[in-house]
């Protein structure tokens, strides 16, 4: 038999001491993380008022406009224009815009800035059949 180890105590982690009052931390000027997380939402939200180019994808939302058109048309393929469905894909971005910022009105309403379904199931009743209810 060899040598018995004997397994070493772990070692306590050394902490730094605290600097004195008034001098400042290393990384300070930076700001915590999620006030830096919300500096890059607040860019992206301007940086998507600004931009007028759409929202969803081409391809999918070609793809979805498709299959929804198969379902009514009892399988009868149509071919469809580029710009038919771009004009379907702008309408629809545009609904969906001014739904969400209904939806967002009746959660700040509510006292709460997080957007819920309930938000947007409520902004959709309130407008009605003829603003798309369905």
């Amino acid at each position: 038999m060899g040598p018995r180890r004997r397994s070493r105590k772990p070692e306590a982690p050394t902490r730094r001491p605290s600097p004195p009052p008034g001098t400042p931390r290393l990384g300070a000027s930076r700001g915590s993380s999620s006030q830096r997380r919300r500096n890059v939402w607040l860019k992206q939200i301007k940086m998507l008022q600004k931009s007028t180019d759409l929202l969803i994808r081409k391809r999918p939302f070609s793809r979805l406009a498709r299959e929804i058109c198969m379902k009514f048309t009892r399988g009868v393929d149509f071919n469809w224009q580029a710009q038919a469905l771009l004009a379907l894909q702008e309408a629809a971005e545009a609904f969906l815009v001014h739904l969400f910022e209904d939806a967002y009105l009746l959660s700040l309403h509510a006292g709460r800035v997080t957007l819920f379904p309930k938000d947007v199931q409520l902004a959709r009743r309130i407008r009605g059949i003829e603003e798309g209810l369905g």
